[in-house]
């Protein structure tokens, strides 16, 4: 962070930020405060409250009290709404992906299927969990969708949290629908990476609205 420009210093920061909430380093319930990021990152208290004040906008942090800012913990309702959104619009990058991916794209998300499978048998889960965005992004990046990319990251600032946490707890093979998309993409079978997406979010919507009630209880 020193060597950053101070003019981009706040961007750098909050965009640090968002990719701590999107890989899910930070978890659901968590108080973070601006002394804590700004010794974590090497930086000043003010870019550092500029970027929270972002993310609070963005709803990606919440405020409960005047010193007490927090990781949101999504409602059953609000989950919901999100992977139906998710099922939509992840559904169309893959098949729009499957339509045009060439080679190199290919071997891009089979790497990165790969380390995500050795992450998992590590129990490394918050790597799993962010190679697990990864791919989810790397779909809409081949599809040449950046505006559908944007609209993801935001809902995946508010998802992001909560997938890293309930990936630890997970008993169902988690890149199983991975395999079968890059297949899709290999045969040029956009309906069939299609499917694959939509069952591959729908496939965690019981665990993860059981993840939800425990974090209720806490």
């Amino acid at each position: 962070m020193k060597d950053i420009n101070r003019d981009s210093l706040g961007e750098a920061i909050y965009q640090r930020l968002c990719e701590d909430l999107v890989s899910g380093k930070l978890r659901p319930n968590e108080k973070v405060t601006i002394r804590s990021l700004s010794e974590a990152l090497g930086t000043s208290s003010t870019p550092v409250r500029d970027a929270m004040q972002r993310l609070l906008r963005d709803n990606a942090l919440e405020q409960r009290s005047l010193r007490d800012v927090r990781v949101p913990v999504l409602t059953s309702g609000e989950y919901m709404e999100i992977l139906r959104i998710r099922v939509h619009l992840e559904g169309l990058a893959a098949a729009s992906a499957a339509e045009i991916a060439q080679d190199k794209d290919i071997a891009h998300l089979r790497r990165i299927v790969e380390r995500n499978e050795k992450a998992i048998q590590a129990q490394r889960w918050v790597l799993a969990s962010a190679l697990n965005q990864q791919f989810h992004f790397a779909l809409a990046e081949i599809a040449q969708m950046p505006i559908l990319l944007g609209v993801l990251n935001r809902l995946w600032l508010r998802m992001g949290p909560l997938i890293s946490g309930y990936y630890a707890t997970a008993t169902e093979d988690m890149v199983q629908h991975h395999h079968e998309i890059i297949r899709a993409c290999v045969t040029r079978a956009p309906d069939k990476a299609r499917a694959e997406m939509q069952a591959d979010i729908e496939s965690s919507k019981e665990g993860i609205i059981e993840f939800i009630k425990t974090l209720d209880a806490q």
